[in-house]
C-alpha cells in the first residue's frame, strides 16, 4: 500500500484529503502542525507528500519542503496552495508537482497517481 502524508494547517480540509485519499486506496497520515510532521517523516517514509504552503510555522511551507528534501532529496513532494502567486517561486521548484487548491480533488488525485507511478 503505497503511503501518503499530508501536512495541512487547516484540520477540515486535512480530514477531506484524508477521507478522499484513504477510499484512493492509500495509507494516510496528516498533520495540522508541520513539525509533527517532519519528525515522523522518516518513520512513515512516505511515497508522496501533499504540503500547503501557507502554514503557522516560520518560512511556510516552503521551509518544510527544505527540510523534507534535506532529508530525502528524491521525496516526492506535491505543494497545494490556495495561491497560485507561489507558482512564480523559484524555491518551488524543489516540489514535484504544484496544484491550487479546489473543492474538486480530481487533480491532486491525478498527480498523485502520476508521482506513484
Amino acid at each position: 500500500m503505497k503511503k501518503v502524508m499530508i501536512i495541512e494547517d487547516e484540520q477540515n480540509l486535512l480530514e477531506l484529503y484524508k477521507d478522499e485519499l484513504s477510499e484512493e486506496g492509500y495509507e494516510v497520515e496528516g498533520y495540522t502542525d508541520s513539525e509533527r510532521g517532519i519528525e515522523h517523516f522518516d518513520k512513515f517514509a512516505p511515497d508522496v507528500v501533499v504540503l500547503d504552503i501557507k502554514l503557522d510555522n516560520p518560512g511556510g511551507g516552503l521551509e518544510i519542503l527544505r527540510e523534507i528534501k534535506t532529508k530525502d532529496k528524491n521525496a516526492k513532494v506535491i505543494l497545494n496552495s490556495a495561491y497560485s502567486i507561489y507558482k512564480n517561486d523559484f524555491t518551488t521548484w524543489m516540489a514535484d508537482a504544484y496544484i491550487v487548491k479546489s473543492s474538486d480533488l480530481r487533480e491532486l488525485k491525478e498527480k498523485i497517481r502520476e508521482l506513484l507511478g
